[in-house]
């Protein structure tokens, strides 16, 4: 057992729907929606209070539906940056228990805690401290998952959710996961779930007791990694290993659009969200690359590779208002994303030249004031003029240029 290593997954629970009930008293105990301004708005839920779920609203459905399900819910717009900078105080929050954090999406983490017992306790009392110091701290519930590996740490923490702590001691992964339904298992989608049906397979214990040879003839290559996973043998690499390999951000307009000035505004608020997480990751990207959905739902994607791999808002923002410029003439445009891959740790990199370092200087210290005071302590004149937020925070379509002469001048 000395090679077992322990795993927590911390996953924020109704994250943004939570927030907004901890910041507006009036909301609690409410069934919250969290996307858009109103149930009439197009898009989609973004998260739901726990109130809100019985009534069947969940996060991806369309709006109008959520308000057919549940007429009393309270829609809230999405605001976030204020979301992302209440990620980054839970994140902070974890950094204090383990060297190897892995943070996977704006509300769920892993942590390897395997060589922190002896100053912090074992897998369940750390846990227990982060959990608590999470609801002093922010006022805040976290489910949390604790088990050797990935795997059956993220199922335990679904499994204990709401404000729920899930233990799973080595050794007992498979009977763990034995009784649950199949679909609890990553990688097992509707194809994949309706072709294990044909063998019988409705729990996670069936499957595990299908032979490897069945699964290789049916899923190729998938089938060993799946019966694998059903016996509760997944991934224990927590950080560089299992790092993300592409970085984005998309935003989709309430009102399609042709209007190029709000476009352009938005590729930079975006690419900014880009550059900022690669620059606190410390890696800087070799190719960019853009998402253009037009109202027929018609999803095109171009891409460039740039000369030198970069982690500059700048650079980025050029090189996507290029490759947009050329796609959209006569489109109206449902949904913009800008994404960055081919990551690539600054360490590698050759050193800068000195105009460069002194750009890069001056960026990690308007970073750090962000960090410390906020988002919008330093704003880029550009989207201070359009009074344009972040578009993931709300729609630029709905907020006027501060000075319109100035818009019909250009």
């Amino acid at each position: 057992m000395s090679g077992r290593r322990t795993i927590l997954h911390v996953d924020l629970d109704a994250f943004f729907a939570a927030v907004e009930q901890r910041d507006r008293p009036e909301l609690r105990g409410k069934p919250v929606v969290v996307g858009g301004g109103g149930p009439n708005d197009r898009g989609v839920v973004s998260a739901a209070s726990y109130e809100a779920r019985p009534f069947g609203v969940r996060s991806g459905m369309p709006l109008r539906t959520a308000a057919a399900l549940c007429p009393g819910a309270v829609f809230v717009p999405v605001d976030g940056r204020k979301y992302a900078g209440v990620s980054r105080e839970v994140m902070a929050i974890l950094d204090r228990y383990s060297p190897l954090v892995e943070q996977i999406s704006i509300d769920e983490a892993f942590l390897d805690v395997t060589g922190t017992e002896a100053l912090l306790g074992a897998g369940v009392q750390v846990a227990h401290r982060i959990k608590r110091a999470v609801r002093d701290e922010l006022s805040l519930a976290v489910s949390v998952g604790v088990a050797s590996n990935r795997l059956v740490a993220k199922i335990a923490s679904d499994l204990g959710k709401p404000d729920g702590l899930v233990v799973v001691p080595a050794g007992e992964e498979r009977s763990f996961l034995a009784p649950l339904p199949i679909e609890r298992l990553w990688g097992v989608g509707a194809s994949t779930r309706r072709a294990l049906a044909d063998y019988g397979v409705a729990t996670i214990g069936d499957l595990a007791d299908l032979p490897v040879d069945i699964l290789r003839r049916r899923f190729g290559r998938h089938g060993p990694d799946l019966a694998a996973r059903a016996q509760g043998v997944g991934e224990t690499a927590v950080g560089g290993e299992a790092a993300a390999k592409s970085v984005s951000h998309e935003h989709t307009f309430n009102v399609d659009s042709d209007d190029w000035e709000m476009l352009e505004q938005t590729l930079l608020a975006l690419s900014e969200g880009v550059a900022g997480r690669l620059r606190a990751s410390g890696v800087r990207c070799a190719t960019v690359a853009v998402k253009i959905r037009d109202s027929s739902f018609v999803t095109i994607t171009r891409q460039a590779t740039l000369h030198e791999p970069t982690d500059s808002t700048d650079e980025i923002w050029r090189t996507v208002v290029a490759l947009t410029r050329r796609e959209v003439r006569g489109m109206k445009v449902r949904l913009l994303g800008v994404a960055a891959s081919g990551l690539t740790e600054q360490s590698q990199l050759k050193l800068f030249a000195s105009e460069e370092d002194r750009r890069h200087r001056a960026v990690e210290a308007f970073d750090a004031l962000r960090k410390r005071f906020g988002s919008r302590v330093i704003r880029r004149a550009r989207l201070l003029d359009a009074q344009v937020r972040a578009p993931f925070e709300r729609d630029p379509r709905r907020l006027p240029l501060a000075d319109p002469e100035r818009r019909r001048r250009e």
